[in-house]
């Protein structure tokens, strides 16, 4: 029997528990054994855009009610008819939260497989490949957690800087970036922060609730902190990009309502405050624009620089988040139901501190 756990596709306080027969391979087919994966609010983010951005189609319930929030992790073959992909192998990629998957037919490879499955032909190629840990250049045994956590978001943010780099941020000397205590925004703020005194680099203002308001001041990446209640206090004498992490509808106007024309740029990354999203019609201002990494990574593919400068920028994120004397981060590692149930509960409420991790196996 294979378990997973999925949720109300238009209801994400609805849960429940899937258990079906694991069913035999076909040709081109892997079984694989998910040993742990990440819950963060980016999961959050893929239930709240699961329809729009299709994030419900990776992983079919066949119930058209229900759906499973793909995640980000570890896994290790159990059964293989793929050829390239062998039992015991482990990949780094995106799962079901399910104790199994089957996957395929798969393509291998030397650096791992990607997965070709018909429902998969039409979805970003990004999050069909799957990395094999013996090749995969940033894999290191001991970072396991901090890789499941953080290497999907750090790669978002490291695009998000590329993308405000290459258009000149726009031309703004201020740049809002909402929900700063998550981990999406404070990767943004770091490599940002990485830039230095480079010339046209705008001021980083971080936006947070109270709650978050003394984490986020900690990092030391932001320029400032604010809060959201204090957005209508700053000065708007010079031109701003809003980096909207939350989703929320009511943020998102008053950032707008405040800046007017003097917003360059509204650029939609997440959903963090998936009970607040709203769209963007009738804003002053410019039209809030989404975000799509798969999008960037292309345009740095077409252009020669595939995702060069990303290992090292791994590197000293991890480094940082992971400092001895100061840590951004602290890993809880739980498994079982009721440990996924109550993490998954946890974030959807809010009541994960920004500096705790969720580690996760069934």
């Amino acid at each position: 029997m294979s378990t997973t756990f999925a949720v109300g596709r238009t209801d994400l306080r609805r849960t429940a528990w899937l258990d079906t027969p694991s069913p035999a391979l076909g040709p081109g087919q892997v079984r694989l054994s998910i040993d742990s994966f990440a819950l963060t609010s980016n999961n959050i983010t893929y239930g709240a855009f699961g329809e729009a951005m299709h994030y419900w189609d990776f992983f079919p319930t066949g119930d058209a009610e229900l759906g499973c929030i793909p995640v980000w992790g570890f896994a290790t073959v159990r059964e293989s008819r793929a050829e390239g992909v062998a039992v015991g192998e482990r990949f780094y990629g995106y799962w079901p939260m399910a104790d199994e998957v089957v996957l395929g037919p798969v393509r291998g490879g030397k650096s791992g497989f990607v997965d070709e499955a018909a429902h998969r032909g039409v979805l970003p190629d990004a999050y069909n490949r799957y990395l094999r840990c013996s090749s995969d250049p940033l894999y290191r045994p001991d970072q396991e957690a901090l890789i499941a956590l953080l290497r999907p978001l750090f790669i978002t943010s490291f695009l998000i800087d590329d993308f405000l780099a290459d258009n000149d941020f726009f031309g703004a000397r201020t740049l809002l970036i909402s929900s700063a205590s998550s981990k999406t925004a404070y990767g943004l703020a770091f490599c940002l922060r990485r830039r230095g005194d480079a010339r046209n680099m705008p001021t980083t203002i971080g936006l947070t609730s109270p709650g978050n308001a003394d984490f986020t001041r900690s990092l030391g990446c932001y320029d400032r902190t604010v809060l959201y209640r204090d957005i209508d206090t700053l000065a708007t004498d010079t031109t701003a990009v809003y980096v909207d992490m939350s989703g929320d509808a009511a943020l998102r106007a008053t950032v707008h309502g405040h800046w007017k024309d003097q917003l360059a740029y509204s650029c939609s990354v997440g959903g963090t405050h998936w009970e607040a999203l709203g769209g963007g019609k009738g804003l002053p201002g410019p039209r809030p624009v989404l975000f799509f990494a798969p999008a960037q990574i292309k345009k740095r593919a077409d252009d020669g620089r595939g995702m060069q400068g990303v290992a090292e920028a791994w590197a000293l994120f991890v480094a940082r988040v992971a400092d001895v004397d100061r840590p951004w981060l602290r890993v809880v590692a739980t498994e079982g139901r009721d440990a996924v149930l109550a993490a998954y509960q946890a974030l959807l409420e809010g009541r994960v501190p920004g500096d705790e991790g969720r580690i996760l196996a069934l």
